[in-house]
């Protein structure tokens, strides 16, 4: 499990992430936040799978640019495992589409989130890598990216300070499937929504 730009924003999670080897923060985080950047698994056919979350750095209080670490991670990555997911959780369609095409061929995907809406643009480009700007969001649809459409209305009109409250009702997962070889490479990039 991945996690975005809200990671710290309530107090206890630094311990749990301190010793978890399957929830990751933004490895760009900054290297005085608890938790880890990268994690690997092996995956039901024995095959090692690591995964690497990054933070954009445009219109998001980013500590560390993802541009600067971002060889680094991958190259550790590859030393774990053939098969490399990237999680970009990044604002920009630009930054998401830059950093996919940079890493083609070098990671199996690069997953965008961080927007709450699940884009049609799921491609393999030519060095074998899927991508897609935002997987999507798994909540409650008939809302305002997940927060109840009245109250995000009523800060966005009014510029007052709001408590925002998940909507309910219509939820959905989303996200992609992604098939691939043993040594990394994609084939295949599907979307998944799925009713609850």
């Amino acid at each position: 499990m991945t996690l975005g730009n809200h990671t710290y924003r309530r107090d206890g999670i630094g311990s749990y992430l301190a010793s978890s080897e399957r929830v990751i923060r933004p490895a760009n985080q900054g290297a005085l936040t608890p938790g880890r950047g990268l994690t690997s698994f092996e995956a039901r056919n024995g095959v090692a799978v690591a995964v690497l979350s990054l933070l954009g750095s445009i219109e998001l209080d980013t500590p560390v640019s993802p541009w600067e670490i971002v060889d680094g991670l991958v190259d550790e990555a590859r030393a774990l495992a053939p098969v490399v997911i990237v999680d970009f959780h990044a604002e920009a369609t630009s930054e998401k589409v830059a950093l996919s095409r940079w890493l083609d061929g070098r990671v199996t995907a690069v997953i965008g989130t961080h927007t709450h809406v699940q884009t049609n643009d799921a491609r393999i480009q030519p060095g074998g890598t899927a991508a897609i700007t935002d997987a999507g969001m798994t909540g409650p649809h008939d809302s305002v990216i997940g927060v109840e459409a009245e109250l995000a209305i009523r800060r966005m009109r009014t510029r007052q300070p709001v408590r925002f409250q998940p909507a309910e009702g219509d939820v959905r997962l989303e996200g992609v499937v992604i098939d691939c070889s043993d040594d990394g490479r994609a084939h295949g990039i599907e979307l998944v929504r799925v009713p609850a």
